[in-house]
């Protein structure tokens, strides 16, 4: 059955409260947010502070905010939890209200799943009377809260169309996401046990049913290509993935292709080195002519993929200058969470020491350049050089 507005709440069944007093109950007569996040989800870190002001204001007329941590990635429950605890500690001193954590999946069983919802941040409204008021994104919180305390919101025709359009929004997510969930649970299985070829069978498996997910395509690829090591069947498959992504003109698409081909952490010794750089010259024009130097799109997100294509084919200079602009994007017109930059920033400083041979800092963050990064020989060039530009 569907959870949506009128639908009686579920119950709150989590392992344990690391913030404020355990609920075990909805209490009749409050209204509840309750909010899935996680300290990974940029979107979610970014709505917290919201959360806190929206807890702060409505207290008195009976608003209790709920913090569910139910997308921990960790190996176990004790580093999810031991992780999640220090990162709260850390960031959000200011805290007002619960923070639940649950490792166990039960409460995406009884919440997200049911509600079609497919990613996080989400948040439901529970009203007074302990039925779902609202599901939706916790920054259109600001004009809901105030009708949902008053009582006017759920008999009003605002409530039904959103909550109408939220349901056929993501009924094709969540068929989506019910057709991939045993593919995924077969590959990652395989993944652990190092079987690949089990793996390679479940992600041939995906791309029958759903032969556009990218997801599927690049698990082909880098099976083929770094794990089995396949390289007459993987070259035919990173071919047709470079060539869909350019059909497609998908900057999202060629920043995958251009890491199966450059990104460090993938061993390329086996692959032809003209082709390799063949494709990552075509890929790497691409993605700058859809995100020029001189546009206001932002850098962070492809500049360092294309940085790595053009170090490694020899052109310094440009490398060192893709990425000094991925650093100006990120305090750019376009404002990013501080969690995400926090997170890319480190990463870009490597690159630019790595690429500058010297040491670099932005504000107080530092970085120097790493004694086992690949240097660029003469052998690992294309035979042929890249004019700048």
């Amino acid at each position: 059955m569907v959870l949506q507005m009128e639908s009686p709440a579920p119950s709150i069944k989590v392992e344990s409260w690391l913030r404020g007093e355990p609920l075990t109950n909805f209490q009749p007569g409050k209204v509840y947010i309750v909010e899935f996040w996680a300290t990974w989800c940029g979107p979610c870190v970014a709505a917290m502070p919201h959360l806190v002001q929206l807890q702060e204001k409505y207290k008195d007329s009976g608003l209790e905010v709920v913090g569910v941590a139910a997308h921990e990635h960790a190996p176990t429950a004790v580093e999810a939890r031991t992780k999640l605890d220090a990162w709260l500690t850390e960031k959000c001193s200011n805290l007002n209200y619960r923070i639940a954590f649950d490792y166990t999946g039960e409460m995406n069983k009884l919440w997200t799943e049911p509600s079609l919802s497919a990613g996080i941040p989400t948040s439901f409204v529970v009203d007074r009377d302990g039925h779902i008021a609202f599901i939706g994104h916790p920054m259109e919180l600001d004009d809901i809260v105030p009708k949902v305390l008053n009582g006017s919101w759920r008999t009003s025709d605002q409530a039904k169309a959103a909550d109408t359009e939220r349901i056929a929004r993501s009924e094709p997510l969540a068929r989506e996401k019910a057709l991939k969930k045993p593919i995924n649970d077969r590959y990652w299985a395989a993944v652990e046990k190092e079987d690949w070829k089990t793996a390679l069978s479940a992600i041939e498996a995906g791309i029958a049913l759903l032969p556009d997910d990218i997801n599927f395509r690049l698990a082909h690829v880098h099976l083929l290509l770094h794990r089995m090591h396949d390289m007459r069947t993987g070259l035919s498959v990173i071919r047709q993935l470079v060539r869909d992504a350019i059909d497609r003109n998908s900057e999202h698409w060629m920043i995958a292709a251009l890491d199966q081909l450059f990104h460090p952490a993938n061993d390329h010794s086996r692959f032809p080195s003209a082709e390799r750089f063949a494709m990552g010259k075509e890929l790497s024009e691409h993605i700058l002519a859809l995100n020029p130097l001189q546009g206001d799109g932002p850098k962070f997100r492809s500049y360092p993929a294309v940085a790595r294509y053009y170090h490694e084919s020899g052109n310094k200079d440009r490398a060192i200058e893709l990425v000094e602009l991925a650093l100006k994007s990120l305090d750019g017109p376009e404002p990013i969470p501080d969690e995400l930059k926090q997170h890319l920033l480190p990463h870009l400083l490597q690159a630019l020491a790595n690429y500058k041979g010297e040491k670099v800092c932005y504000g107080a963050l530092c970085a120097v350049p790493q004694n086992n990064f690949p240097k660029v020989t003469k052998r690992s060039r294309p035979r042929r050089k890249h004019k700048k530009g």
